[in-house]
C-alpha cells in the first residue's frame, strides 16, 4: 500500500523525462525570463511591460529598454539621457536630453513667478521685493549681474 503513494510521483517523473525540452527562444520572441533565450538575456524592449529576448551588448550585458526624450518617467534610470526632470510648471516628470557638458538640468521657473530658494528660478534669482510680499523670481541687475531688488 505504501507503494501506491508513490505511483503518481513516479508517473509525472517519466513524464517529463519524455516530453522535449523547451526551445529557447531567440531574438524578438516573448519571455518571462533569462533563461529562455538563446542570448540568456530577456528584458522590456518599449514602455509594455512584456519582456522579449534581446541580444546582449557587445560587452554581454543585457540592457533594457529605457524611454526616449518625451517620455514620463520617475527617475533618472528610465530614461536614455539618464535624465529625468520637470519641464513645465506641470507636476510631471520627463525623459530630457542633457546639455552638451553632459549635465542634466532641472526645468527653473521664469521671472516673475513664486520662488522658494535660488535654486527655483531660471535667473537663479529668488528674492521677496518688500519685508510683507512674497519670493519671486526676478532677473538679475547690475554690472556684475547679481541678484538685486529692483
Amino acid at each position: 500500500m505504501a507503494g501506491l503513494g508513490r505511483m503518481p510521483l513516479l508517473l509525472l517523473l517519466l513524464l517529463l523525462l519524455l516530453l522535449p525540452p523547451r526551445a529557447l527562444g531567440g531574438t524578438g520572441e516573448a519571455c518571462e525570463d533569462h533563461r529562455e533565450c538563446l542570448s540568456n538575456c530577456c528584458v522590456t524592449n518599449s514602455v509594455n511591460p512584456q519582456k522579449f529576448c534581446t541580444p546582449k551588448t557587445i560587452f554581454q550585458k543585457c540592457l533594457p529598454w529605457r524611454r526616449p526624450r518625451g517620455h514620463a518617467c520617475k527617475s533618472h534610470t528610465q530614461c536614455q539621457s539618464s535624465c529625468c526632470t520637470r519641464n513645465s510648471h506641470s507636476p510631471e516628470w520627463f525623459c530630457t536630453p542633457k546639455t552638451i557638458f553632459l549635465q542634466c538640468v532641472p526645468w527653473r521657473k521664469p521671472d516673475g513667478d513664486f520662488c522658494e530658494r535660488h535654486d527655483d528660478c531660471h535667473s537663479r534669482c529668488c528674492i521677496r521685493l518688500s519685508e510683507v510680499s512674497p519670493y519671486r523670481c526676478i532677473p538679475r541687475t547690475g554690472l556684475l549681474a547679481q541678484c538685486l531688488p529692483l
